[in-house]
């Protein structure tokens, strides 16, 4: 490698001696450096801490991105699509996912940097192709903290009828979140690692249960045999196809999170290498086994498939209030909200990381790079978590429309997914 474009960190294991297991304290800033400035940046700007454990990273990457798109989406993709073409659009998005976070790892390996893909893009092709999609992802990820915000809304309100006020119920997720990162790294780890659980514990819980109902059980239950896939299997055509493969985007498309989780990992190469291996299984696994039990067990025609953007839209309630089955739907409601949370820390945690890498890039004013002694960027997070509040509370007011841009720079090529928050309806 050239030595006018060697990166502080690309050598870390030779640096520092790191081996199977082995902690590092700190995390070096990235940047595109000639001899001996990193030195300087190091005083001048401060060092991440590598406080995320191996445990914490392999838990993480099997519950991440696990929420309303696997739980409530695969409805809206059965209604629009029929059982053929969801469970199409899921495969074709998921092979793209596992072939996609097979390059990235492999690269976050070599070069275990906080700014992960936007720290590649500066590196191997060109400043200008990192700028564009530090910025993209900034705000796809800012913008998803506010849909989260809204859902939260949504699933509150599935007990409280509305008697609480929206903007009061906002602004307890926003106290929530934010302060969050008032605290050391290692407790937002901890917090990703338990919601992460939550969300495997009901993803596995809500596939026994599919199978129990596929098997009869309930009391208005019955034998699922299979006839939803008689009626219109490829609902709608290829139409049909590419609106259950947005969905299918929306729900799993971006994956990025664990490798940006790795450049503040105690053992990056172990960890990512691990977490890579879990990631054909995760993706197999969570999602195309849920849409094979979503079209069995719910009919495509179903209307309160297209009801709402809450609970009772998801394809899982509906089966088991079908078969009789009492007391779900709360249980579901209460893990989602814990899995709405998670996330939505991930949207304050990862933006922030972007926007100290592109201000180590010299891409953005060079303040934001700061990092204080517990290793957070307090700059990168403030302008983030600004940005957060305001976008969180414009979808009060129905203004704002959140705009899910593509993967080169936040899911994939042409996604454009719109959420209108004033439209939804639990």
């Amino acid at each position: 490698m050239d030595k006018s474009k060697r990166v502080d960190g690309g050598d870390i294991g030779e640096k520092h001696g790191e081996k199977h297991g082995e902690k590092q304290a700190n995390l070096n800033p990235i940047i595109s450096v000639g001899e001996g400035q990193v030195e300087a940046d190091v005083e001048k700007y401060g060092t991440l801490h590598r406080t995320l454990t191996t445990r914490m990273i392999h838990v993480i990457s099997l519950g991440s991105n696990v929420g309303s798109g696997l739980f409530i989406a695969t409805g809206k993709a059965l209604a629009d699509g029929g059982p053929g073409n969801m469970f199409l659009g899921y495969l074709v998005v998921c092979i793209g996912v596992w072939a996609n976070l097979q390059n990235l790892t492999e690269m976050t390996i070599a070069f275990p940097t906080s700014g992960n893909y936007i720290d590649y893009a500066d590196r191997w092709v060109d400043p200008a192709l990192a700028f564009g999609a530090g910025v993209a992802e900034w705000l796809g990820w800012t913008s998803v903290f506010a849909s989260e915000a809204t859902f939260f809304v949504i699933l509150v309100n599935y007990w409280a009828g509305g008697t609480v006020p929206d903007a009061a119920l906002l602004s307890i997720f926003l106290v929530i979140c934010l302060a969050v990162f008032f605290m050391p790294n290692r407790f937002f780890g901890w917090l990703e690692y338990f919601g992460s659980l939550v969300k495997v514990f009901l993803f596995i819980f809500i596939t026994l249960i599919s199978l129990a109902i596929i098997g009869g059980a309930g009391s208005k239950g019955y034998v699922r045999d299979g006839s939803t896939w008689t009626d219109l299997p490829f609902k709608n055509g290829f139409g049909g196809f590419a609106n259950a493969a947005l969905l299918a985007i929306w729900a799993i498309g971006d994956q990025v999170f664990i490798g940006v989780m790795g450049g503040e990992a105690e053992s990056p190469r172990y960890s990512m290498a691990h977490s890579a291996n879990l990631i054909p299984w995760r993706v197999a696994v969570f999602y195309l086994v849920s849409t094979v039990l979503v079209s069995i067990i719910v009919p495509s025609n179903d209307p309160r498939l297209l009801g709402g953007s809450g609970v009772a839209a998801s394809p899982f309630v509906i089966a088991v209030q079908d078969a009789g089955i009492k007391g779900v739907p709360d249980l579901i409601n209460i893990c989602m909200i814990i899995g709405v949370l998670a996330i939505a820390l991930e949207c304050i945690f990862l933006p922030s990381r972007i926007l100290r890498t592109m201000a180590l890039q010299k891409l953005l004013p060079a303040f934001i790079a700061k990092v204080d002694e517990r290793g957070r960027p307090r700059w990168a997070l403030t302008i983030t978590a600004l940005a957060a509040v305001l976008l969180t509370y414009m979808s009060l007011s129905g203004m704002f429309t959140i705009h899910y841009f593509g993967i080169p720079f936040h899911k994939l090529p042409g996604a454009n997914k719109r959420i209108k928050p004033g439209d939804w309806k639990s």
